[in-house]
């Protein structure tokens, strides 16, 4: 049984932010700190220092020949079962880092030529070049070093859509960044049964085919080989009957067959090819990893249902902001992640309804950074479940959160605006004034979205956003 499940969120895997887990069975995916390091929000930027800080204190000691300080440091390296990632068969134990791995993954990294060379410069890149490390061992390796971050990110989920979390546990260790070593606390988190688990981001998750030793070899190394052999007119080049040239992958396979050796060597002597292969898995591997038994398009109907029959008022306005979380989820997702719900700030004597950060590469949300130049590391989210009609206050509201370190971008979502262009034209007035960007949505609106969405094609939403922020901005 999955999470949404026993814990009653009536949410589909569309609408989290995390990986929708069953703790009694792994799911056949990997914790991939290559999607955590090209991800644009904070928190990952935050994990991905400490994966590098970690990192970079094994390579300093191997390289000034501290093999036992080296060691050290896989101490605490070990199976994780708190995520529910991974191979496993039945109840989760982890295939990846086991007291034996640990030993046989120091050695490797130890002898490698790789690290005594510095080609290896990210955590992601052993997957490549070293003996005896594959995805799962990457994964568990990933997930003991950035445990910190991962509680902390459970947390927020469980309180944005009512977890229970249980104080003083033990976290087990993670990497202090700060301190340079290992260290453990006791906090906040979430249990089940008496299993301790850590929710992971569905966004900086991957099945194992994207960042790996055979797409690197037979798609990147063997096109720049053919390449060069047919610059070279090497002995492997063959002609068509039409005269056109060519050279095997198979030709190529038998002089260079697949090893970390030679990709070692190949890339020792090449790495713009590693570049390419970084930059372009970059463009084409950050897409939404939906795992879910039930189609988008039987969730969103059930969406706009829920939403059409919700009263408005304040007896339902938690339910109201439960949906629209969810709603925001699949409008939002991969640009907008890690929502956080009632977060506060002036001390307390203000609260943010939700608060997503921003991952963007691209899209409206990007635009608005680089192109309008409005700062928006965090994009804020204020629901209104009024059954009045909502005005200056409500505006000021959401104004009052704006500051430049935050970010100056927001919604303000209500059931209907009676008199749309006049809020329109407040809004307008808020921009110009410079105190910041609020774009309105109300129901008729998250209606069209979701009628219009599907998970291959954001045009519509796209094009919404882009006509509502130019409504505002521009007439």
């Amino acid at each position: 049984m999955k999470l949404s499940q026993i814990y009653n969120l009536g949410k589909s895997q569309a609408e989290l932010d995390f990986v929708d887990i069953d703790p009694s069975e792994d799911l056949p995916l990997f914790l991939d700190p290559f999607f955590l390091s090209i991800k644009k929000d904070n928190w990952s930027h935050e994990a991905t220092l400490t994966l590098r800080s970690f990192f970079q204190q094994v390579i300093d000691l191997i390289r000034v020949n501290d093999e036992d300080g080296a060691k050290a440091l896989f101490d605490h390296l070990h199976e994780p079962n708190v995520t529910c990632l991974g191979m496993s068969v039945g109840d989760p134990r982890g295939r990846g880092v086991g007291n034996q791995d640990t030993d046989k993954i120091y050695e490797s990294l130890l002898r490698s030529r790789a690290i005594q060379t510095g080609l290896i410069r990210d955590i992601e890149d052993n997957i490549l070049f070293v003996d005896n490390f594959g995805k799962d061992k990457l994964s568990d390796m990933t997930t003991n070093i950035i445990t910190k971050h991962l509680i902390e990110y459970t947390q927020n989920q469980c309180r944005l859509n009512n977890i229970p979390l249980l104080d003083g546990i033990n976290s087990g260790f993670y990497w202090d960044r700060y301190e340079g070593e290992w260290v453990s606390s006791h906090s906040q988190m979430l249990v089940y049964g008496d299993k301790k688990l850590l929710l992971v981001p569905k966004g900086i998750v991957s099945f194992s085919k994207d960042y790996t030793p055979d797409k690197y070899y037979n798609q990147f190394v063997l096109n720049f080989l053919q390449n060069e052999n047919l610059r070279l007119n090497s002995v492997l080049v063959q002609r068509r009957s039409n005269g056109d040239r060519y050279v095997t992958k198979k030709s190529l396979k038998e002089t260079n067959p697949q090893s970390k050796d030679f990709l070692r060597r190949f890339t020792q002597e090449h790495p713009e090819v590693l570049e390419q292969f970084k930059e372009e898995t970059d463009v084409d591997s950050v897409k939404n990893i939906e795992i879910s038994d039930i189609s988008i398009g039987d969730v969103t109907r059930g969406l706009i249902e829920r939403l059409r029959q919700m009263p408005a008022g304040s007896e339902t306005a938690s339910d109201y902001h439960n949906i629209i979380i969810g709603i925001l989820e699949i409008m939002f997702y991969p640009h907008l992640i890690n929502p956080i719900k009632e977060r506060e700030i002036h001390e307390g004597r203000k609260r943010i309804d939700i608060s997503f950060d921003n991952s963007a590469k691209q899209g409206i949300f990007r635009r608005l950074s680089e192109n309008m130049r409005i700062p928006c590391p965090y994009v804020f989210v204020e629901c209104k479940n009024y059954s009045r009609e909502i005005a200056n206050p409500e505006l000021d509201q959401i104004g009052g959160r704006f500051s430049i370190n935050r970010g100056q971008v927001g919604f303000i979502v209500c059931r209907q605006i009676d008199n749309f262009q006049l809020f329109i034209e407040r809004c307008r007035d808020t921009y110009r004034d410079g105190r910041g960007l609020i774009i309105p949505l109300v129901d008729q609106d998250f209606i069209d979205i979701l009628q219009n969405y599907t998970d291959l094609n954001s045009e519509f939403i796209e094009t919404f956003l882009s006509d509502r922020v130019r409504e505002i901005a521009i007439n």
